[in-house]
């Protein structure tokens, strides 16, 4: 898996387990809906500052987003979740 799909997964599975909406996150890191779809989906290649926004708005260290321990399902390319 390469390191968008690492970070997108890890930001899916911590999302839901915060039980947080895509819209949600994004509206608490300050984008729009679709970019956290990219990001989930490895389409996106985010920035550091996205990485630690992310971070901020999961309430998790920035390394929890590139552990590569809990990624046993990865995200299909092209799902998307509202």
């Amino acid at each position: 898996m390469d390191i968008r799909g690492l970070f997108g997964a890890n930001v899916r599975r911590l999302r839901r387990a915060a039980g947080l909406s895509q819209e949600a996150l994004a509206e608490r890191m300050g984008v729009d809906r679709a970019y956290i779809s990219w990001i989930e989906t490895g389409r996106q290649n985010a920035t550091l500052l996205s990485l630690w926004h992310a971070s901020q708005a999961l309430d998790v260290r920035p390394a929890a987003l590139l552990d590569e321990t809990h990624v046993a399902a990865t995200v299909p390319p092209g799902s998307e979740e509202r």
